[in-house]
């Protein structure tokens, strides 16, 4: 099927159709689909088979050798974390953004899964007048080893600490703490560069022999990096790191007290009572529709942001 896809600027919602209500800490979203599937596709057979209930066709699984061959399931896995985060993540004064990085050429997934717990009890031990609560991305380096991007989050104004201090705490190498100050939306600054890799002779070394044909489509620039603008512009592979994660691994954890987003199905009506006076910081509508009209789909959105509408 080809797919064909328009954006429409003119798209009024009647206030009667049925929308999904997203309530996470400063930010609110609205989505609408004019059509919704709730039957199921596909009835896996066993580990290697599965059965296209349209068709009636059984077909071969295709296991996948990194999460780069299911990028659709990683973008919603990113989305996932970028919720979390703007959930729980509201006053920014009460968090801190640290990275924490093996000095040796540590791979072993399960040792960095209890390098971190150890590094949590030294933690909470250590600044222990503080309810202390995290959410964590891990990411693979060029080299294989992995480093930790860590969100930790205090009951009260978070405390200064010094850089050296994380590092003793950490124990396995480095550590960097960056300023979260005047970031409106921290889930989308912090997953922004999660997944992709700088543009290097060594790195694209690397990718080309895990599968990766790099084309200028997989190429983009940026001009700011963890918040500090850059003297020349740097180059980074969209998608890269993504070929250096196992299977099944999972991007993100967080501590039980993380708050989960509120989602709700209600009116279109009742959406805009909640979110009063507040103006859209951002809208999009999109159609979907196949070549030969055998299906189209509408998706609108609605993104607010309580923080920069009344920084206005």
């Amino acid at each position: 099927m080809s797919v064909l896809k328009t954006y429409q600027d003119d798209f009024k919602i009647n206030e009667n159709e049925m929308i999904t209500f997203k309530e996470m800490g400063n930010i609110y979203e609205i989505d609408f689909s004019s059509r919704k599937n709730y039957c199921p596709q596909i009835q896996l057979l066993d580990k290697d088979h599965y059965l296209n209930l349209k068709t009636g066709e059984v077909i071969e699984c295709k296991h996948i050798v990194n999460r780069s061959e299911n990028k659709f399931q990683v973008g919603q896995s990113l989305k996932r974390l970028r919720d979390l985060i703007n959930t729980n993540v509201i006053d920014t004064r009460y968090w801190k953004w640290i990275t924490l990085t093996y000095a040796k050429n540590m791979q072993d997934t399960k040792q960095l899964y209890k390098d971190f717990e150890k590094f949590m009890k030294r933690v909470r031990y250590r600044f222990n007048k503080f309810n202390i609560e995290y959410i964590i991305a891990c990411e693979p380096q060029a080299r294989g080893a992995w480093h930790i991007h860590l969100l930790l989050g205090f009951d009260k104004i978070a405390p200064f600490i010094p850089n050296a201090t994380i590092e003793e705490l950490w124990g396995n190498g480095f550590t960097k703490t960056t300023q979260l100050d005047n970031i409106d939306n921290v889930g989308a600054y912090l997953t922004a560069y999660l997944g992709d890799m700088e543009l290097t002779e060594e790195n694209i070394s690397i990718l080309v022999k895990k599968g990766l044909e790099l084309t200028k489509n997989d190429i983009k620039e940026v001009s700011e990096l963890d918040g500090i603008k850059l003297k020349e512009p740097k180059s980074f592979i969209k998608g890269g790191r993504l070929y250096m994660y196992p299977p099944k691994f999972n991007l993100y954890r967080a501590s039980r007290g993380m708050k989960k987003p509120k989602v709700e199905k209600m009116p279109y009506y009742d959406a805009k009572k909640k979110v009063g006076s507040l103006k859209p910081t951002y809208t999009s509508c999109i159609n979907i529709t196949d070549t030969n009209n055998n299906f189209s789909n509408q998706y609108y959105y609605e993104y607010y942001n309580k923080v920069r509408e009344i920084s206005k």
